[in-house]
């Protein structure tokens, strides 16, 4: 038997509801702005942490309707804001890294066949021999499904109706314009052992195996980034493993921060001289608001208490 839905709740019912849970609202015709913009629903995964914890069992948390004393709307609007600056550097981040390695990809199989990217020859067996008992299909066949129907969703764009016309199909440097970041992940680990190692080995990561962990991961930071979901503390379900030749090896790999250090890996090689790593320090050290009654702390990010000091975030 499914419970009924709760009813439908006006701006200043809303608000009557946060003071009444004892949530301190000091300016309210501000906090009836950001409800009305942003909504009840989405804020609410912002002041979960100010609610009361009743019980904390195998990482899962219980909470009270009530909120903490000293819980102010005006802080938990400041970490929404936070996050949402955190989102754009991810995504920032996250769009070089998407093109560099989509030009690699395409560099490595271009110059075998133009074409390669839709010939299961060249990627290795589990990828593009193996089936599978659910779909009745490989893995390289998916793959092509779904990139077929992006390339259908962009026949009208100029290039890939050009080359549709003219030549009946995209070349992989061409192709590589449609695909997504979870394309982009999929079919690098469908690659061949040697032609991963040589694209890991690129960017400083010790295996083509590890690196294609690493892809799926930031595609996950990357889905929730794009679709405007709360970054600064999510849990990860795409985890990656930590790298145990690196300073940050003991970092929680559920947290984002670890991502946030696999992001800059890939920057320092194909941006050395971008300003991403001092902007993400400024956003972490001036942004993430500082709450009086201790409901969220700036190291539910992942941090370290010494990560600056960590070669990888050296601005030199």
């Amino acid at each position: 038997m499914t419970n009924q839905l709760k009813p439908w709740k006006s701006i200043d019912e809303q608000l009557e509801i946060l003071q009444s849970r004892g949530l301190q609202i000091d300016n309210p015709d501000r906090a009836r702005k950001y409800l009305g913009r942003l909504g009840y629903y989405r804020l609410s995964g912002y002041w979960y942490p100010f609610r009361q914890l009743l019980e904390q069992t195998d990482n899962v948390e219980f909470r009270s309707d009530q909120f903490i004393a000293g819980s102010r709307f005006d802080d938990l609007v400041k970490l929404y804001v936070f996050d949402k600056k955190l989102r754009l550097m991810a995504l920032d981040a996250l769009e070089r890294i998407e093109m560099a390695v989509r030009v690699d990809i395409a560099h490595m199989l271009g110059q075998r066949d133009s074409l390669a990217h839709e010939k299961p020859q060249y990627f290795h067996g589990n990828f593009a021999k193996k089936i599978s008992n659910q779909s009745g299909k490989t893995r390289h066949q998916q793959w092509l499904n779904k990139y077929q129907q992006q390339v259908l969703r962009s026949k009208r764009t100029p290039f890939v109706e050009h080359h549709l016309e003219k030549y009946g199909n995209l070349p992989i440097w061409v192709a590589i314009e449609v695909w997504d970041f979870g394309m982009l992940s999929t079919l690098f680990a469908g690659m061949t052992y040697a032609d991963q190692q040589a694209i890991a080995e690129k960017y400083g990561f010790p295996s083509g195996k590890e690196l294609a962990s690493y892809l799926r991961s930031l595609n996950f930071i990357r889905n929730v980034s794009a679709h405007h979901a709360r970054l600064w503390n999510v849990n990860v379900v795409e985890r990656s493993p930590l790298p145990q030749d690196k300073p940050w090896r003991h970092l929680n790999n559920a947290r984002p921060f670890f991502y946030f250090c696999l992001m800059q890996m890939f920057l320092r090689i194909i941006c050395p001289t971008s300003s991403w790593a001092s902007r993400l320090q400024i956003l972490i050290e001036n942004d993430f608001p500082k709450v009086g009654c201790g409901a969220v702390r700036v190291d539910d990010l992942g941090l370290d208490t010494d990560w600056l000091t960590w070669d990888l975030w050296s601005h030199k």
